[in-house]
């Protein structure tokens, strides 16, 4: 096994996790050729460790989130800083450092578009550091997947 803990075994539940979150551990263990236990002991040490996480996935427009919007930010300054002032507003669900035009990529959720608006207004903008805002709102979400396996 690597020092992730990824060894075949913990690959195929990961895999069969990202596709069916709510499979029960008898089922996966059949699958895998484990013991209930087994398979129990092993995803609570993959959750301890952090190298998964076991979450409910919801759709935002059925919880009244009508507005989405990915925001490219221009900015002066330690990245870090001015991405972790990013990740403590409520309305912000990912945030990455990257390279290229953008320094920091932002998603919003939001209820509506006054509320996007006073969002970047109010609490993006204000953030000391940022220099240029770019707001792409979505349209519709094509694809959206977390069953991206393991290597």
């Amino acid at each position: 096994m690597s020092d992730t803990g990824l060894d075949e075994i913990n690959k195929q539940i990961i895999d069969h996790l990202q596709r069916d979150g709510r499979m029960s551990y008898a089922t996966l263990a059949k699958t895998i050729g484990l013991s209930e236990a087994a398979v129990r002991q092993r995803v609570q040490r993959l959750l301890d460790n952090g190298l998964m996480q076991i979450v409910a996935v919801t759709d935002p427009l059925t919880l009244g989130f009508a507005r989405q919007a990915m925001v490219g930010l221009r900015v002066n300054g330690d990245l870090r800083e001015i991405a972790d002032k990013l990740a403590a507003i409520p309305e912000v669900d990912y945030v990455v450092i990257c390279a290229g035009r953008y320094d920091l990529l932002v998603e919003l959720v939001c209820t509506d578009d006054a509320h996007l608006l006073d969002l970047l207004n109010d609490k993006v903008r204000a953030i000391e550091g940022v220099c240029a805002v770019d707001t792409f709102m979505y349209l519709k979400l094509a694809k959206q997947t977390y069953a991206w396996g393991t290597r």
